[in-house]
């Protein structure tokens, strides 16, 4: 049985993506908040105010995923939780004053990783690497959430 070629399958090189982007955001950016919960932050920069779900699908997180990350966070400080005056049973998230500090401060290297990060791209080529990797990641958005089952074709 030959090898199989794993240039040519997007879950290898979306995993080697990842990797690379980790050890980036690791040495660029922090080694204490992670991407997940930077994205958090931008969320609350861009929304204050939302609630822990719509946080969730902004970013694109699960329910457990987003409840561990607004847990770290507001342990650490950088997020606050205050009560929605329209439903007792719900909680708003906002940053703190640390929170916005350390988005800001992220922000900018975020920025600076993103340049090396893509270095190897022309501009026009990043234009075409960010419309076709949205486009396969809203497709794989829709296969883990699909609105109605798929039925399993019979042959």
């Amino acid at each position: 049985m030959a090898a199989v070629d794993l240039t040519t399958h997007p879950g290898h090189l979306a995993r080697r993506l990842q990797q690379a982007h980790y050890l980036l955001w690791n040495t660029m950016v922090s080694e204490e908040i992670t991407s997940p919960q930077f994205a958090v932050l931008n969320a609350l920069v861009a929304e204050p105010g939302l609630d822990q779900r719509t946080v969730g699908e902004r970013v694109g997180l699960d329910r457990s995923t987003i409840a561990e990350v607004i847990s770290r966070l507001t342990r650490r400080e950088l997020v606050d939780k205050v009560r929605d005056p329209q439903d007792g049973r719900r909680w708003l998230l906002r940053l703190t004053a640390e929170g916005l500090r350390t988005h800001k401060k992220l922000t900018v290297r975020t920025a600076r990783m993103n340049q090396i990060f893509l270095g190897p791209l022309s501009a026009d080529e990043q234009t075409v690497f960010f419309d076709l990797i949205q486009r396969v990641a809203d497709a794989a958005e829709g296969l883990r959430n699909p609105q109605e089952p798929v039925a399993a074709s019979r042959g």
